[in-house]
């Protein structure tokens, strides 16, 4: 708790005012940081307890201004646990939130697209998902946050993505909505693996986002989760294809604008 709050009162010094959403940008997409008015840019390495961001596509700054309106705290960049870091690192800032004040977690992420049915630079609202990375919450409860064991029948809160799909409905905005299986990382997966995936229910794959998900619930803070679809995770792509990490950013960058200005809908509403 007392890194927590460490780190906490760190930020609060820094801003002006309570934060009532958080946002979490994925690779490729922190322009939606620079729509952040009156912004405090403050990076990861001057907050205690906030590790480094080393991912491709991730600034590792925290941003504090207004989005529609309302007061945001955006992480441009996350951590994973494929950089080496323990889950309670992954997740470290979730909590940190929550000791703030923050009322709603965003979410985004580039993500492969499993289903056949999607193209790069879909947006799928993230409806459930399928965890294949360790649980955050494994170990002692942290009972100042959250029951030894939350509930996650609704991780991603329906009132949320109805907002989402009534907004893009006004906007003329095509979503997809479905599921986001988490694997470890760092290496992309086997095609074997992603039809496996596709079978089992996925619609899309990725490295992160998960573990956020699952502490954010703990500490019953409703989430709304949205993944761009980057690249094609098929079983039948060609036999000279390689999944590229720079050219899935340059796709996600490509789609950051659609979903940046749905996310400005979205808070401008809650």
């Amino acid at each position: 708790m007392e890194a927590y709050k460490r780190s906490s009162e760190y930020i609060q010094s820094r801003i002006q005012g309570q934060p009532e959403v958080a946002i979490i940008l994925g690779s490729g997409l922190g322009a939606l940081a620079d729509k952040i008015q009156n912004p405090t840019v403050i990076p990861y390495s001057e907050i205690p307890g906030f590790p480094k961001s080393t991912a491709i596509g991730h600034a590792g700054n925290l941003i504090f201004g207004e989005v529609g309106g309302k007061k945001v705290l955006a992480m441009q960049g996350r951590f994973h646990y494929y950089e080496g870091y323990t889950m309670e690192q992954v997740t470290f800032p979730i909590r940190v939130f929550k000791l703030l004040g923050v009322k709603y977690l965003f979410v985004s992420n580039a993500a492969g697209g499993l289903n056949l049915g999607y193209k790069v630079g879909d947006l799928m609202i993230i409806r459930d998902h399928i965890n294949l990375l360790p649980n955050p919450l494994i170990g002692p409860n942290k009972d100042e946050f959250g029951p030894r064991f939350p509930d996650m029948t609704r991780p991603y809160d329906p009132a949320l993505r109805k907002l989402a799909k009534d907004i893009a409905a006004q906007m003329g905005l095509e979503l997809q909505e479905g599921v986001y299986i988490g694997c470890t990382g760092p290496c992309y997966e086997t095609p074997a693996e992603y039809k496996f995936f596709r079978n089992i229910g996925s619609d899309v794959v990725g490295m992160s986002t998960i573990p956020e998900v699952i502490v954010a619930r703990h500490c019953d803070i409703p989430v709304f989760g949205m993944s761009v679809v980057t690249d094609l995770a098929h079983d039948d792509m060609p036999e000279d294809y390689q999944t590229d990490g720079a050219e899935i950013v340059k796709a996600a960058d490509q789609a950051a604008c659609k979903m940046t200005a749905l996310f400005e809908r979205m808070i401008e509403a809650l």
